[in-house]
């Protein structure tokens, strides 16, 4: 099956809103809960902010919000197998914010997050020195991924999540 990396459009809010709450169960679920993480996922990809995040990544040469497909005519759902999105750090302009990659818990594994990340990287390397991204401590598989593509642990914060979780910042020359 070859896969398609390619710039989100309007059209995948739905297939990325579905990603999102596929991967944050298989992911939260044991630290937050289900319906904490069913909240989270309602609050932090609702279908309108999603059009909002493509809409404006389109639209700047220092942001990007991509989504990974398979390229096989047999899935006509809609489907998208992982998503990224980045835009500048806040503070700091010569810095990427990794904001989001996610895979579908099914193709874990399969290198789909990888391509994402490297179609990133290609793509700014021009506009940033380097990209930095948040992940929740709990996250194995994610902390697992970022340590294997060459993200280094640069320090850990509380969140504003229930429990006062933990997460690990991560940065990346690139």
């Amino acid at each position: 099956m070859t896969r398609v990396v390619r710039e989100a459009t309007t059209d995948d809010v739905w297939a990325i809103h579905k990603t999102a709450r596929e991967s944050w169960h298989a992911a939260y679920d044991d630290a937050l809960g289900p319906e904490t993480v069913d909240e989270i996922v309602d609050d932090w990809y609702a279908l309108g902010d999603l059009e909002s995040a493509i809409d404006d990544a389109s639209e700047r040469d220092d942001a990007q919000f991509l989504v990974a497909t398979a390229d096989d005519e047999s899935r006509v759902d809609g489907a998208c197998d992982g998503f990224a999105h980045v835009v500048p750090w806040p503070e700091d302009g010569d810095v990427a914010y990794l904001v989001r990659l996610y895979v579908r818990p099914d193709r874990w594994g399969e290198g789909i997050g990888t391509a994402l990340l490297e179609r990133l990287e290609a793509d700014l390397e021009d506009a940033f020195d380097r990209v930095r991204l948040a992940v929740l401590a709990t996250n194995d598989v994610g902390i697992s991924f970022y340590e294997s593509t060459g993200f280094d642990r640069m320090g850990a914060r509380k969140t504003d999540l229930p429990g006062g979780l933990e997460e690990y910042v991560y940065e990346k020359l690139l």
